[in-house]
């Protein structure tokens, strides 16, 4: 067995034991592989081992692996195609190029980014699944919607129109270095959020909770998380410094 293959095992029991002990389902998590600092060959190894769904942080990082991925990405006999989401903050001038490599946005954090890749999607004739990127941080580095701004809601108000986009819900990032009390506030109030903006926008779907990482993925879980991004719990250690995934 692989080192990759034994730390898939280990996760899925991890995910497996957070969802009994929240009561929930192993079906109601969906696990997204955060590949970012990965080559093609370890993505095309996941995908061998049943990974569908996969991360990535910057446009161009991505694309210097989408030709190799690209025979992973259609339809094979027996396989289901990977899907690539780019999890990174996006500027709107690099909206096209995004829309072309990936197969959903989910940290849209603004209106003008909504737009654009509205406009980027309806050229290519493509229905692009979105998430919504919420700060719940004190963090200046974090990205994200605050959610009582009123970007915010100029962003929900118009989503429904973008008729290329295909809003699926919620993400957001707990802050590093906190308790898990403060982490665990943090997932509920994304959660929160979602339950009052899903009465407030009846017109817009809010079926994804994306939140929860390697080090706090069981608390994402507990507190209603429906995807989790896992990076290096899965692939082991990056190569390059990064904030944990």
């Amino acid at each position: 067995m692989t080192m990759l293959a034994e730390n898939l095992e280990r996760l899925e029991e991890a995910i497996a034991g957070a969802c009994r002990r929240a009561g929930r389902e192993r079906a109601e998590v969906e696990l997204m592989a955060v590949s970012k600092t990965y080559p093609a060959v370890t993505i095309a190894e996941a995908a061998a081992l049943g990974i569908t769904l996969f991360g990535e942080n910057r446009v161009q990082q991505f694309a210097g692996k989408a030709v190799e991925l690209e025979p992973l990405r259609g339809h094979v006999a027996g396989k289901s195609p990977i899907r690539v989401h780019l999890i990174g903050h996006l500027q709107s001038n690099k909206a096209q190029r995004a829309v072309e490599l990936f197969d959903g946005i989910d940290s849209v954090d603004s209106l003008r980014l909504a737009e654009r890749l509205n406009e980027a999607a309806g050229k290519r004739g493509k229905r692009l699944p979105v998430l919504v990127e919420v700060k719940l941080s004190s963090e200046e580095t974090k990205a994200g919607l605050e959610p009582d701004s009123t970007e915010a809601g100029e962003l929900l108000e118009r989503l429904a129109e973008l008729e290329n986009l295909q809003m699926r819900g919620l993400m957001t990032i707990a802050p590093w270095g906190v308790s898990e009390a403060e982490t665990r506030a943090c997932f509920r109030s994304l959660r929160e959020w979602r339950d009052r903006w899903d009465a407030a926008y009846s017109r817009l779907p809010f079926d994804v909770l994306s939140m929860g990482m390697s080090g706090d993925f069981a608390l994402a879980i507990a507190e209603g998380a429906t995807r989790i991004r896992v990076g290096t719990a899965l692939f082991g250690a990056r190569a390059a410094k990064s904030e944990p995934a």
